[in-house]
């Protein structure tokens, strides 16, 4: 069993920009590849970025390349997300998720989720 705890997040101006953490409590933190989601206000949630369990590997939606970043930290369990150019169609509720590969469909734990709002 992994539980997630989320931070970060809240009103920022477009263009600006926020960081995201998510800390999993457990000692297999580096068992689990990593993953931000977020759903906006009538809309299913959608994959926002991944990281691989050593962190050698990411992927990103093409909407967020190029702005957001995914990072983890083993040691201190914990994984990142830095967004930057941060636009008004980015505001949701993140949520942060464990799961075997970043290729998965099968997110198995899922944090509680931060509201991230960008005003125009």
């Amino acid at each position: 069993q992994v539980q997630l705890v989320q931070s970060g997040g809240g009103l920022v101006q477009a263009g600006g920009s926020l960081r995201l953490s998510c800390a999993a409590s457990g000692r297999t933190f580096s068992s689990y590849a990593m993953g931000w989601f977020r759903q906006a206000p009538g809309k299913e949630r959608e994959f926002v970025a991944a990281i691989s369990r050593s962190g050698g590997m990411t992927k990103y939606a093409d909407s967020v390349k190029g702005r957001f970043t995914i990072s983890r930290d083993n040691a201190a369990n914990t994984v990142y997300l830095r967004m930057n150019s941060l636009k008004p169609e980015d505001t949701a509720v993140y949520y942060c998720a464990a799961g075997s590969t970043i290729y998965t469909d099968d997110w198995l734990y899922w944090g509680q989720g931060t509201q991230v709002t960008v005003s125009s």
